[in-house]
């Protein structure tokens, strides 16, 4: 809902949309210059929380009023700097500027928000360096060139530094460092886009968030706030943390992505929509309405791609075989040792007890997936907290660190987790794949958790790691050739390998490891405390040789999930397996779609 108001006798004509987070938000005409074009209102159709929408229902919100609250917030938190602190000389033009860069940020969201770019882009164009921040300057240099809105040329640098948070894009970095900290803020990742999205977030699933622009102030340069809120502002990274672990990285919103990307993955033989991130007049109408145009084509060549989200619909979905909360320190040795290549090998090893024959000499890695989510307060292993400068009522103009004495000695020894989640894309394979999971689970060499949470303590001077937007490192996502329905068992050859000898020499194949992506690196990366894990996976000669795990220096957190526990020959059984559609039950009678096998004899 938007509505115009006007002064008497005034040609302004402000127009107020109503938010249902932060009420009536008014804008300018200028401003409105920017909303009322194709680039910004193609936002009214990617969802902010992406598949999430599939798990909870009220999470039916959009980029569109996501972007039009932080353009909101950016224009409070620069005009109550404007007006408490009027020595900073924050002008009117700083201001708009900061407003459209709220309100701009968010330009180049592709279809679903950060499956797009963190897992679809990286699988399909493995190698290009691509983020949503590109595509947003790109999308706000061809709104610029399109629609010519009232924009110099100098305004035009100074919104793209501040939606990138890169003071040394422009003089104003130089002139005005803490207006950079706004929208963006590289510093310790206190920003109005922050504000906004929890509030948001928590407010579609049921939570509550808080808002900290009134404490605000800055000094040296720095936006600062009241000691008295910094128990706030440790429990908002808590939430940030809360909503990764309960919302974004939910189990079956995980499912889902992957299901996506294996749709789309399946159709861009034939659609090509890697391609189009470097096209805006293409990228335009890329959103979330591809499954929909791919569900009502009628080209063959799309049949595998139609299969996969008639699955989505019908809640046929990959399920978790098993999971794993793991230190951070454990990071790199997990991501180079669980893969789904690894769990095939080991499946096909000969040393599993009691797996059903024909189902190991089925399964391949096109049937797993791995997923690798690094979970953390909002500045990896360490303590955000640390990075945010506070003032007090006695000493309003001069700015210091807090230490835990002074917020909660209740708070966490370590801000980083590592969750490893493993999934099966058919259910007959689920047993089959937990036992060799948790066979490679044995093997792992004990973790070094207590000299790593000693390493991870930062030094006082030391800078922490940039902020990761999305805490996600995929491993290993399959690229379909065949559909994901009923995949056609490679024919029966032999039985199992007759011994592991051959498997001593096993090193990682290309492209099996973990695809690494610039919001979660597998790796510790400059300025982040490093822990020296060992560089090789382990040698797979160990397989049978420890078959009941390490006997001593095993770590706790390496046992078994009791609460995931089956039978090794586990077939789980879908309630929807069966296609209900009529579309999907005719392509099934008529030969066009493969049958799908039973889960179970008789079923």
């Amino acid at each position: 809902m938007a509505e115009n108001t006007a002064e008497p006798g005034s040609l302004t004509r402000i127009r107020r949309f109503k938010d249902w987070v932060h009420d009536y938000v008014s804008f300018s005409p200028w401003i409105c210059s920017f909303i009322d074009t194709k680039h910004f209102q193609r936002l009214r159709y990617v969802k902010q929380l992406g598949v999430s929408y599939f798990v909870f229902p009220g999470a039916a919100h959009n980029r569109f009023e996501h972007c039009l609250g932080v353009g909101h917030l950016a224009r409070l938190m620069a005009m109550h700097l404007k007006n408490s602190q009027p020595q900073l000389g924050i002008t009117d033009q700083h201001v708009k500027c900061v407003e459209l860069a709220g309100l701009c940020h968010d330009l180049g969201h592709g279809p679903w928000s950060h499956l797009w770019d963190g897992v679809f882009i990286p699988t399909a164009l493995p190698g290009k360096r691509w983020k949503h921040e590109d595509a947003s300057e790109m999308m706000f240099d061809d709104l610029v060139e399109t629609y010519r809105p009232e924009i110099t040329p100098d305004e035009v640098i100074v919104v793209k530094a501040l939606i990138a948070g890169d003071r040394t894009r422009c003089s104003l970095g130089t002139e005005k460092p803490f207006l950079f900290e706004i929208v963006a803020n590289a510093r310790n990742g206190l920003d109005v886009d922050k504000f906004d999205y929890i509030a948001r977030d928590c407010h579609a699933v049921g939570d509550r968030g808080n808002l900290l622009i009134s404490s605000a102030r800055v000094i040296d340069n720095k936006i600062c706030y009241d000691i008295k809120d910094a128990n706030q502002i440790y429990e908002l990274y808590y939430t940030r943390f809360s909503l990764h672990k309960r919302v974004y990285n939910h189990k079956t919103t995980k499912a889902i992505e992957y299901m996506v990307t294996d749709a789309l993955l399946a159709a861009e033989p034939y659609l090509k929509l890697a391609n189009m991130v470097d096209k805006p007049d293409k990228y335009i109408f890329l959103t979330d309405n591809l499954l929909n145009k791919i569900q009502e084509s009628t080209e063959k060549e799309l049949e595998p791609a139609r299969a996969i989200i008639e699955r989505i619909h019908t809640r046929d979905l990959y399920r978790l075989v098993d999971y794993k909360v793991f230190l951070y320190a454990d990071l790199r040795m997990v991501s180079q040792n669980v893969t789904p290549a690894r769990i095939v090998e080991v499946a096909k090893s000969g040393t599993l007890e009691g797996v059903d024959e024909e189902l190991v000499l089925q399964l391949t890695e096109e049937y797993v997936a791995v997923n690798v989510s690094v979970l953390h307060y909002g500045k990896g292993p360490l303590n955000p907290v640390d990075d945010v400068t506070f003032y007090s009522k006695q000493q309003p103009d001069v700015g210091r660190k807090a230490d835990r004495s002074d917020i909660s000695l209740l708070m966490p020894s370590v801000f980083a987790e590592v969750w490893l989640r493993v999934y099966t894309k058919d259910c007959q394979f689920f047993g089959l794949i937990q036992a060799a999971y948790r066979q490679i689970l044995k093997m792992l060499p004990p973790s070094k958790g207590e000299a790593a949470s000693v390493e991870q303590q930062p030094a006082e001077d030391s800078v922490a790691p940039e902020e990761p937007d999305n805490s996600e490192v995929m491993v290993k996502l399959w690229t379909p050739s065949t559909p994901l329905t009923s995949p056609s068992p490679p024919p029966p050859t032999s039985s199992r390998k007759p011994s592991t000898s051959s498997l001593a020499d096993h090193q990682p194949s290309p492209g099996v490891g973990p695809s690494t992506n610039t919001d979660s690196p597998p790796a510790p990366g400059p300025g982040e405390p490093v822990v020296h894990r060992p560089s090789t996976p382990l040698a797979s000669n160990s397989i049978g040789t420890n078959r009941r795990g390490r006997p001593f220096g095993r770590n706790p957190s390496f046992s078994d999930n009791a609460f995931t526990t089956v039978p090794p020959n586990f077939r789980d059984v879908s309630p929807s397996r069966k296609p209900r559609s009529k579309r999907a039950r005719e392509g099934e009678e008529g030969g066009s779609v493969p049958a799908k096998k039973s889960r179970i004899d008789g079923v």
